[in-house]
């Protein structure tokens, strides 16, 4: 029997070989780490529903900056938990609301850590939904009122020191209102990261425990995306990107590839995935029980993101995985 000149398994036979051809790969620059802030001082207390992550106190930021910058990671996420709730969600806002003040500490703690803020209502609404509620039996947000209260969040996010905003509400014209408005209050090279795909997805349940966010009634499909969509994701991209969007997310990650992949092909700005708590969860239980390698098996989660085409990922796991690449020949 007689084979082709060239036969694929030659370029496999070694480390060395396999690293000289690999096609895709993750550096801690691709990084992003979420933090969850609450109130108090000295909490370090790790979260039941994301083993590993912790609700942190504004003053044990100093300790958890040094320990994200060493290991290299470029950026954050910020995620708050208020003292207080209301109907409108107005500690989002406030001078000294919980992730103003993160904010601050940690650039004063490391002023090259990028600090993007989620900028979203949910975790300060009483009712756990990211707006102004038209009616409270559905859970319909109204779309134009909501918008004023993000944009004054947008603003405050950005005068404590936000490198990146991050909208997430998924209200339509978000971005154009929060541009316009960021620009008018002299912010205009702070980053807008829109969450511009954001699904429907009962992958964020461990997240909305550790973010107290979970809706007290009905649901956020009337302002998420239906996750059997495509076409409507590439619309929402490009309504985004026409409003001036620097960089969009496609939320959450790994069942939404396919999203990712044909957004990278169709746009021409940085693409951000939020491999989400329940993804995270999964391979934390699945390691728990002895079913998988879960060092191997997060590398191999997070290759895939990149693989798909995304620029950026937001992920619990970068610590474990900055880790791991500076020890990777």
């Amino acid at each position: 029997m007689s084979f082709p000149e060239t036969r694929p398994r030659r370029l496999r036979r070694t480390e060395a070989l396999r690293r000289m051809v690999r096609e895709t790969t993750l550096s801690v620059n691709n990084l992003m780490y979420p933090l969850f802030i609450c109130p108090g001082k000295g909490v370090r207390k790790e979260i039941p529903s994301l083993p590993g992550q912790f609700h942190l106190s504004v003053d044990e930021l100093d300790r958890e900056a040094e320990a994200i910058a060493k290991l290299g990671i470029p950026s954050v996420m910020l995620f708050g938990l208020p003292e207080k709730k209301d109907e409108v969600g107005s500690d989002a806002w406030h001078n000294e609301g919980i992730v103003q003040r993160a904010i601050r500490a940690l650039k004063k703690a490391t002023p090259d850590l990028m600090v993007a803020a989620d900028c979203c209502l949910c975790e300060y609404t009483s009712h756990g939904h990211c707006g102004i509620l038209l009616d409270k039996k559905s859970g319909s947000v109204d779309n134009d009122s909501t918008l004023e209260n993000l944009a004054r969040t947008a603003v405050a996010q950005a005068n404590a020191g936000a490198d990146i905003v991050a909208p997430s509400g998924m209200m339509d014209g978000t971005i154009g209102f929060l541009r316009d408005a960021l620009d008018e209050a002299g912010h205009e090279n702070v980053v807008l990261l829109s969450y511009a795909v954001k699904y429907a997805s009962a992958y964020y349940g461990p997240f909305r425990v550790a973010a107290d966010s979970a809706p007290a009634f009905g649901d956020r499909r009337s302002y998420q995306m239906d996750p059997a969509n495509l076409r409507e994701a590439i619309r929402e991209v490009e309504l985004d990107v026409e409003e001036g969007a620097d960089m969009v997310m496609v939320k959450p990650a790994l069942p939404y590839l396919d999203v990712v992949a044909e957004i990278r092909r169709e746009f021409d700005v940085p693409v951000a995935a939020y491999n989400v708590s329940g993804e995270y969860l999964m391979l934390k239980a699945a390691a728990e029980k002895g079913f998988l390698d879960y060092d191997r098996a997060m590398m191999e989660t997070l290759i895939s993101v990149r693989r798909a085409g995304a620029d950026l990922i937001v992920t619990y796991h970068a610590k474990e995985a900055a880790d791991l690449l500076s020890k990777a020949p």
